[in-house]
Formats: structure tokens, sequence, C-alpha cells
């Protein structure tokens, strides 16, 4: 973590020892030097530690950074079989520190980044691949209405809805032309799956490092970053989770691509596959090409978006550069399950 200076210690500090009872006195405040979107403090106060995540500053893309959203969802899952931190708080005003934040607990776990999860055991990598299957397999089986998220998400045909929103984004961040996401973006309209009537809640950017893990233990402590968290398809969020099996790994964005994952415990596509459904209790996956090939467009348009806040100096991270400088590389993973029809 780096120290922050664009917090106002003493300002901050008292708003929340006024709002959240056994606040105590805030001491500091540090950014976590991880994360490409909203930045997020670990707030140390007399009482305990918090964390905060706000917007960032400056120009925001329409929708992007929708901290409001994360809270809600997080709120409503707090008696789920989904773990999410505890919210304590959310404030709009930006007079406070100048944008949205919400407060929440600190989950003092582990967080890994690099999928092939050198610190575990083969047993262990194994075991814990296995339990974030389980709880995404739980996030969609979940009644949202029952907990108050009936109106999360827009009617109609999802993947419909998110290939127009990312191919705004794209275009509003892009910075130079990207061949093989100018044919994804000509493509992916013309081949949308038959509706088959899914639609659940899904957190849009389900991956290893937006997982806190157990100390001691490989099962899932909270699963946080729910920035684009909807109502949806839930094969968009696994296939999204199952990018890392074909993304290399010599990127700022780890992938297994090319490694011996056998030998590490590690599950393969199918075995990933057949434990989800067999969990939702749904059969075989019908257009899992077209569903690849979505996610990548859609972290291609991500990571763009991620360049060009680096380029504006306004990323939360210091590897904001690297991160948007794959999006070349997603687009071109994307277009080659195009060509090759690869399930």
């Amino acid at each position: 973590m780096t120290t922050n200076h664009l917090l106002d210690i003493d300002r901050l500090g008292a708003y929340l020892a006024g709002v959240i009872s056994g606040f105590g006195n805030l001491l500091g405040a540090e950014k976590f030097s991880d994360g490409q979107s909203n930045p997020s403090y670990l707030l140390d106060t007399s009482k305990g530690q918090y964390v905060l995540r706000r917007k960032p500053p400056g120009k925001l893309l329409k929708s992007a950074h929708a901290v409001e959203r994360e809270f809600r969802v997080m709120r409503a899952l707090a008696d789920t079989e989904v773990p999410v931190p505890r919210t304590l708080l959310l404030c709009e005003d930006p007079e406070v520190i100048g944008t949205a934040f919400f407060v929440m607990s600190f989950e003092d776990g582990r967080i890994f980044w690099d999928p092939t999860l050198p610190e575990l055991t083969a047993a262990e990598r194994g075991a814990l691949y296995r339990d974030m299957i389980r709880v995404l397999a739980a996030l969609h089986c979940i009644e949202f209405e029952s907990v108050g998220l009936g109106d999360f998400g827009r009617p109609g045909n999802y993947f419909a809805r998110q290939i127009t929103r990312w191919s705004e984004q794209y275009r509003a961040s892009e910075t130079t032309r990207i061949d093989a996401m100018e044919e994804m973006l000509d493509w992916l309209p013309l081949h949308l799956p038959a509706a088959d009537g899914q639609n659940t809640l899904i957190h849009g950017d389900y991956r290893l490092d937006n997982l806190i893990i157990e100390q001691g233990s490989p099962r899932l402590q909270a699963v946080i970053d729910w920035e684009l968290s909807t109502l949806g398809h839930p094969l968009a969020d696994l296939a999204y989770y199952c990018m890392c099996l074909r993304m290399p790994p010599a990127q700022q964005i780890k992938g297994l691509a090319g490694i011996n994952r056998q030998a590490l415990g590690i599950p393969d596509e199918r075995e990933i596959l057949s434990q989800y459904c067999d969990l939702r209790g749904i059969g075989e996956i019908d257009d899992w090409p077209f569903c690849l090939a979505f996610s990548f467009f859609r972290l291609a348009a991500i990571c763009q978006g991620v360049l060009k806040r680096a380029l504006e100096g306004t990323a939360s991270s210091h590897a904001a550069a690297r991160v948007g400088e794959m999006a070349p590389l997603l687009a071109q993973l994307g277009l080659e399950i195009i060509e090759q029809g690869d399930a």
C-alpha cells in the first residue's frame, strides 16, 4: 500500500465518527496500490480497521465507477451463501472527500494475483478453484427479488445490451485502432445466442484477485469489487472466469495458458463447467464460444478504459498503463475463438 495525501483525514474522521457507531478516532488512511478502478483505502482508527472505497476524481465515463451499486449489492447479499464484506455507510455527498464513497469492514484474508497459486499445495489449489465455482454458482442461484434487487438490471437480451454498452465505452476511450476489436464489434451483434430465459444476479468481474481467501484455508472469505454487477446471463460470469485458462501468464493480468494445470492440481475447463452445471442443476452449455469471445471483447473494452484513464492521469493504480496495453491481446484472443469456433 502507499500513503495517500489526497484525503482530508481530519474532515473525514470527524464525519465518520459522527455516522458510524464505535468508529473511534481516524489515525490514518493508506491507499491500496492494486486495483484499476475505484480507489480503496485502509482506514486505521483507535477502535479497529475499515476499508473506504470511492469514485476516482476527474471526468468519468457514463455509468462507470458505480460505488453506489457496489454498496447496494453487498448489503443485499449480507445474509446469503455469497460471502461479502459488511457494509457500514454510503456517502453520496461530494463535499466530504470530493466524490461519493462507502465504508465496509476490513477482511483480513489473503488476495492472490498469480493463478498458479505458488503459495499453495496442489490439493489446496484444487480445493480453492472448486470453492470459487461453488460461490459463483451460489450467486447465480440467489432469488434476486427476495433480496431487494428486482430492479438491479434492465429487461431484454443481456448480451445485446452489454455489446451496445461496451462498444460505446470502447469508442469513448479509444486511443488507436485495434483491428481485432473492429472485427469483434462487427461479429458479436450478428451472432447473439437465442434467449434461454436465464437471468440472475451476476458479479461482472469474477476473477481470482477480486476474491479474499481465508487465512489457512482454501475457502472464500469475501467477494469484492462489485462495480460491474447487474442482472444478466450467468454464463457471462462463468466465461469471464474461464478466460484465465486461455490468457498467457506473462501479462499484467496473469493467465494459465500453456501451463501444466493438472500437475498443479488446477481443474481444466471441462471439470469447471461440469461442477458449475451440477451445482446449478442445468444441462450442457450451448453457445460457449460466443460467451468466451464476448468476455474477451468486454475485458478488452474495460482495459481500453483503464488505458485512457492512465493517459489522463486519473487511473487508480500505478500499473494501469500496463493493464490498458492488454486490450489488443485480449481482442486478438477473442477473435481467435470466433475464427476457430473454439469450445
